[in-house]
């Protein structure tokens, strides 16, 4: 389904986009050969059983009430650019790569977005009622700096931009919502298609958008994994049940294309990989970085219909499967083979977006 921008223009929905961008891309293609590659290896784990869930994650709510969605939409208001690498001029540095940005919690440190997550239960046991928005609201830079602070001299990427978005994340939920996303939900009559118009309007740092082909395509990676989270840490119960679920797609970043590009489901051109190979920055709404996320999309949502059709001439629920899962698959098995992927390089881009 189509959005609406505030100013009534029409964007393309991720799955929409997915489709257009791979059919106008010039760097980026799906192969249906790494879609069945990479079909057959999911379809390996889930005849073992359910795979991986939100919930079996140590750092994530286990108890599904609104505390846990506070928790949830603070964290994804925050869920972008964790990555180092790369010098300030864009270029990588020759030297020495800066240590990564990591949070000790617990006896464990912790990088990346768990490292987020660590820093926000840091907080809370610390006697900071951080997921409130009275308080992340009013949050300043040295607040910021403080609750993610690092064990090593990198601290968390894009702080100014990340206390901007707490604070208009914070101000809209306490003009609009009573302070409390639960109500942001409630007004949605539990569909994701409405929850997603309602935040997009409301919430300027969750409109993932950009023009490709004089068209404005959507892929609002951190809007669908909140409401993915939420889904999916209530078992789609409650107040996590979404009668359209299944119009989410995958949500695009950095490291599912990686995943994909090692399965051959993504091809990229020789100036594409020459490109990445150097580490260098790519722009967020450069025509290559929509391409790459454009078509994660697509080729998630062709091996769901290859996993499906399989389920389905097996005579098991189809629902079995959905983009959801099969991007916490993919996300995980990067991280369980990440020596492996390594010589798979991945774009970075350094936005609020993902």
């Amino acid at each position: 389904m189509s959005v609406q921008n505030n100013d009534g223009s029409l964007v393309l929905s991720p799955k929409e986009s997915g489709e257009f961008i791979v059919k106008k891309a010039k760097d980026v293609s799906v192969s249906a050969e790494g879609i069945i590659a990479a079909s057959n290896v999911i379809m390996s784990c889930l005849n073992s059983g359910p795979l991986r869930n939100f919930k079996q994650c140590e750092l994530h709510p286990k108890k599904a009430d609104e505390k846990a969605i506070d928790w949830i939409f603070l964290v994804d208001t925050l869920n972008f650019s964790f990555w180092t690498g790369i010098c300030e001029g864009g270029k990588k540095n020759e030297e020495s790569d800066p240590p990564k940005w990591e949070v000790a919690y617990k006896g464990k440190s912790y990088t990346g977005y768990f490292a987020l997550c660590a820093g926000v239960n840091r907080a809370l046991e610390e006697g900071l009622d951080v997921t409130n928005p009275k308080v992340y609201g009013s949050l300043t830079t040295e607040d910021i700096l403080q609750i993610f602070r690092s064990e090593t001299s990198t601290p968390i990427p894009l702080v100014e931009d990340r206390v901007a978005n707490l604070k208009e994340a914070g101000r809209v939920l306490l003009d609009k919502y009573d302070g409390s996303f639960v109500n942001c939900i409630k007004s949605c009559d539990k569909s994701v298609q409405r929850l997603m118009d309602r935040i997009v309007e409301d919430f300027s740092s969750y409109r993932d958008q950009s023009r490709f082909e004089n068209v404005t395509v959507s892929i609002f990676k951190r809007l669908q994994i909140l409401i993915a989270d939420i889904w999916s840490c209530y078992d789609g119960q409650g107040i996590g049940t979404f009668n359209d679920i299944d119009t989410i797609t995958m949500f695009a970043d950095y490291r599912i294309p990686q995943v994909l590009l090692h399965f051959g489901a993504l091809k990229y051109s020789p100036e594409l990989l020459s490109f990445l190979e150097k580490d260098e920055l790519l722009e967020s709404g450069d025509r290559r970085e929509v391409e790459i996320r454009g078509a994660s999309i697509q080729a998630v949502e062709l091996i769901k219909a290859e996993i499906r059709k399989r389920l389905e001439e097996s005579g098991r629920p189809v629902e079995l499967i959905n983009a959801i899962l099969i991007d916490h698959f993919l996300w995980d098995y990067r991280r369980d083979n990440a020596e492996a992927l390594e010589k798979y390089p991945y774009h970075k881009t350094r936005c609020i977006y993902y």
